[in-house]
């Protein structure tokens, strides 16, 4: 019998934390849910914060349950999304709860930045879509709303770097979270001090680079003492959950795609160096770091959300619906016409997603939206009409065809969307696997600890280890 290898992942993702168990035999990798505990972020006033310290107290809950199983674990990592960070003080005391970036402070900010530096500038040097939460909008916010924590801080660490220092007492940035800020040098893989220094940020606050595949350091014997765990390495993965994603997702060839679909989609490529032009600025694609020094392109486009949030509208108006359900709905809704643009700003944080829905259609001519199945169609429309359209402008940019679209991420799930997918888009579309994140974060520590040799067995692996479906 060959050794067992066991990994644990932490995904923190929009609504949930979820700490995963993953076996390597040797061939093919298993993963198990072990413990899942809520995500919410805290409103407090008129902010949105992250609720980090119970995030880590559950972070600790779920150790504690693995270190019951007797097991060894050869690795820990952490992925979630980029852009959020915390500011430790010159004691590393954790100044204030980090803002969660779907808080309203930045809106407007991208105009304020132009008056001090071009957006040109930002982009030519970072290759990053303008979006208003990025970190650099968050912390030029930060440097004229609430100076004090700024002149206060010595330390930024993006939110999988800060759960990882209160594990292990190390402080690094680690490469492809970073790269989502809008302050790192696309081509160098570092800082933008230049951008940095024209925007009078601190610049003593960016820690050392450290790329994916990289140990960060042990659990300290706090830790160890609290959850009965032994010195355990804490890797760093691709910590942003994309990176890991991406990583988890068995790209075939140069002409496939990659389409996470989330609570964002995003879809992109994989590139060798970053593209950075006046077509990737006119589209606003992205260039974010991944894997062994890959180049994430790709555009980020406001995707599940929109039905996460029809379904909560639909719950607490009393219509109580599954996913499942409304997603049959939609496949079978007697208009089959009505479309919204899920990028437009009135789907970013309604108060009623049904009613948003609704103005929309209303207000572009396309009439009212009666019940649920057209209501539900016109997100679905909306939705793969942005995959069809970013995905011809990626064509452009790279001057090819994309023939196949790999679709990963717990949207999957929906075969209706799936199958529209391939539908609108004219692509052949591979769905799997649902858990790409999990899969891409534990193949990066399998790597870090030497069990297999880089990216490309492992995504051999993957394939090895999963069920895809089809769709033409």
């Amino acid at each position: 019998m060959k050794e067992e290898i066991y990994n644990l992942s932490f995904d923190f993702g929009a609504s949930s934390g979820r700490l995963m168990l993953s076996k390597f035999d040797g061939e093919k990798i298993t993963i198990e849910e072990v413990y899942r505990f809520p995500n919410e972020p805290v409103k407090v006033g008129q902010t949105l914060y992250w609720d980090f310290l119970r995030l880590f107290h559950e972070l600790k809950n779920g150790l504690k349950l693995i270190s019951k199983r007797k097991i060894k674990i050869s690795g820990i990592g952490i992925d979630t999304w980029g852009v959020d960070y915390g500011l430790l003080d010159k004691n590393d005391q954790l100044i204030s709860n980090p803002i969660h970036y779907r808080d309203q402070r930045t809106n407007g900010i991208i105009k304020d930045i132009e008056k001090i530096l071009p957006l040109e500038e930002i982009y030519n040097v970072t290759g990053i879509q303008f979006m208003e939460f990025n970190t650099i909008f968050q912390l030029y916010c930060d440097l004229t709303r609430r100076p004090e924590l700024l002149n206060n801080a010595r330390t930024l660490l993006f939110m999988p770097d800060l759960f990882n220092f209160y594990l292990t007492h190390e402080k690094y940035n680690e490469y492809t979270v970073a790269s989502t800020s809008q302050i790192l040098d696309a081509k160098k893989k570092d800082w933008a001090i230049n951008l940095v220094k024209k925007l009078n940020l601190p610049e003593g606050i960016f820690q050392k680079m450290l790329m994916p595949g990289n140990i960060i350091g042990y659990l300290t014997k706090e830790i160890q003492e609290e959850t009965g765990l032994s010195n355990i390495p804490v890797i760093s993965v691709g910590s942003h959950d994309t990176a890991s994603a991406v990583a988890g997702t068995p790209l075939e060839n140069g002409s496939s795609a990659y389409l996470i679909c989330g609570t964002w989609s995003l879809l992109g490529i994989e590139n060798k160096d970053p593209i950075i032009n006046e077509n990737t600025k006119k589209y606003n694609f992205t260039n974010e770091g991944g894997v062994e020094g890959y180049i994430r392109l790709l555009k980020n486009i406001n995707g599940l959300w929109i039905i996460q949030q029809l379904k909560q509208s639909w719950n607490s108006s009393g219509i109580k619906l599954g996913f499942p359900e409304i997603s049959q709905m939609a496949s079978k809704a007697e208009h089959e016409g009505f479309i919204i643009n899920p990028d437009d700003k009135l789907f970013m944080v309604p108060d009623d997603m049904v009613e948003a829905v609704k103005q929309y259609c209303v207000e572009t001519g396309q009439g009212l939206p009666q019940n649920i199945g057209d209501i539900a169609r016109a997100a679905y429309n909306g939705i793969v009409e942005q995959y069809k359209n970013c995905l011809k402008n990626l064509e452009e940019i790279i001057g090819k065809g994309i023939d196949t679209i790999h679709m990963v991420g717990g949207g999957i799930q929906d075969k209706f969307l799936c199958k529209l997918t391939a539908d609108v888009t004219g692509k052949k579309v591979i769905a799997g696997p649902v858990e790409a994140s999990i899969y891409g974060n534990t193949i990066v520590q399998l790597i870090a600890l030497g069990y297999i040799k880089d990216l490309n067995e492992g995504r051999k692996i993957i394939k090895n280890s999963i069920e895809n479906e089809k769709y033409f």
